[in-house]
């Protein structure tokens, strides 16, 4: 699970440790946050170990899901969920915080495939899980360097997914909903975001038992699964 040490990445963590699975807790430097996750897992009957790395960087990444497959003989579900937030107009868009945006969001996810692939494909067994965003697929005013990296995410997962099919690995794309985190931070509005048909936001525990099922259904793979009421 990569981004364990955040909101949403910590509610998957646990859901996943509910389920008694060995969860690795990544995160690059909030270690406190971190530990917080691995004990709230061991909390809730799972196994937890606390792994740092900059998934900006192809090595860090390697290093990390080697020391996993090393330590537990398999890699059985990746969860690419680290993510960083940027708010500019296209216009008013700085080139370095595209970078930090881009490089995090999809050019790390892109080092978490190059890394857990051959695991899997040797396996012939795996899930890949890509945290994305309606954003994505939708847009937002604001959001240029965010937006566009979630786009990318889908035609990655989806890639992946006819690359990897034969060896049944199954790859695919979640929106957990915007949820009240840090990473939301003020711009989350206290009336709740608009555009729910149901007239709410999706309950964070409930998106991640979904993740966690999700990595154990054997016949789904390629998908885009949107997790509240929102239509796109």
């Amino acid at each position: 699970m990569t981004g364990g040490s955040g909101g949403i990445g910590r509610a998957i963590c646990v859901a996943f440790g509910k389920a008694g699975w060995r969860v690795g807790v990544h995160y690059r430097t909030r270690a406190q946050d971190a530990a917080r996750t691995a004990a709230l897992v061991r909390k809730h009957g799972g196994v937890a170990l606390c792994l740092q790395a900059d998934i900006r960087d192809g090595k860090h990444v390697h290093g990390m899901v080697d020391q996993l497959a090393e330590r537990w003989g398999r890699l059985d579900a990746m969860v690419c969920n680290a993510g960083v937030a940027s708010g500019a107009l296209v216009l008013r868009a700085d080139a370095e915080a595209w970078e930090t945006v881009v490089n995090t969001n999809l050019t790390g996810t892109f080092h978490c495939l190059q890394a857990a692939g051959p695991v899997m494909l040797k396996q012939r067994d795996g899930a890949v899980i890509v945290v994305g965003s309606l954003a994505g697929v939708q847009g937002g005013a604001g959001q240029a360097a965010y937006a566009a990296s979630k786009a990318g995410l889908v035609g990655l997962a989806k890639t992946a997914a006819k690359e990897w099919g034969a060896y049944n690995v199954r790859v695919n794309v979640v929106f957990p909903g915007w949820q009240r985190t840090d990473l939301a931070g003020a711009a989350f509005p206290e009336e709740g975001p608009a555009g729910h048909v149901l007239g709410r936001t999706s309950s964070l525990e409930a998106v991640a038992d979904s993740i966690c099922r999700l990595a154990r259904l054997r016949d789904v793979s390629g998908q885009v699964w949107n997790f509240d009421s929102r239509i796109f």
